[in-house]
């Protein structure tokens, strides 16, 4: 009886390892209301960084609160590529739960409304073959983060891609 016990408990074991070895590998996540929720990083046309005529209005980094009950102020709260291009949130800016936030390049005028961000700089920021993206909170906290190459993770060659739905 009591090898019989031993064995049931050891087969029981094993396949408890089994099903734990099995599942899936969750990604790590920072403790953070805001995630990066997608990221135009090659901007429709031929690029262009004229501040007049070129198009980098059109690369924009989406920064969502995933929160169901904390409106964040983005007040502080940093965004830099691989190289070390960056981006501080110079004023208040809102977001509730749920809202998201477009920071674009080019020059304009910022909307709590609207939920945009101009860079107020006409350089392209993200690259266009492959880059990082790291968002910080105001306290220096690693919020979220990203790392992207076009040819395995822009499907459609769209120049988007959609991170945390």
């Amino acid at each position: 009886m009591r090898i019989r016990n031993a064995l049931a408990v050891t087969a029981a074991a094993v396949g408890t390892l089994a099903a734990i070895a099995t599942a899936p590998a969750q990604a790590t996540e920072y403790s953070s209301a805001l995630k990066i929720k997608g990221v135009q990083y090659d901007a429709p046309g031929r690029d262009s960084n004229s501040c007049s005529s070129g198009n980098t209005k059109s690369e924009y980094l989406t920064i969502k609160n995933y929160s169901s009950g904390t409106t964040v102020n983005l007040k502080g709260y940093v965004v830099k590529d691989a190289t070390g291009n960056k981006f501080t949130f110079p004023a208040n800016h809102y977001l509730e739960p749920g809202d998201s936030v477009k920071l674009r390049g080019g020059h304009g005028t910022d909307s709590d409304a609207g939920n945009v961000v101009y860079r107020q700089n006409c350089n392209f920021i993200w690259n266009n073959d492959k880059d990082s993206i790291y968002l910080y909170k105001s306290s220096g906290a690693h919020a979220d983060s990203h790392s992207y190459t076009k040819s395995a993770n822009d499907r459609d060659g769209n120049g988007y891609i959609s991170y945390h739905g």
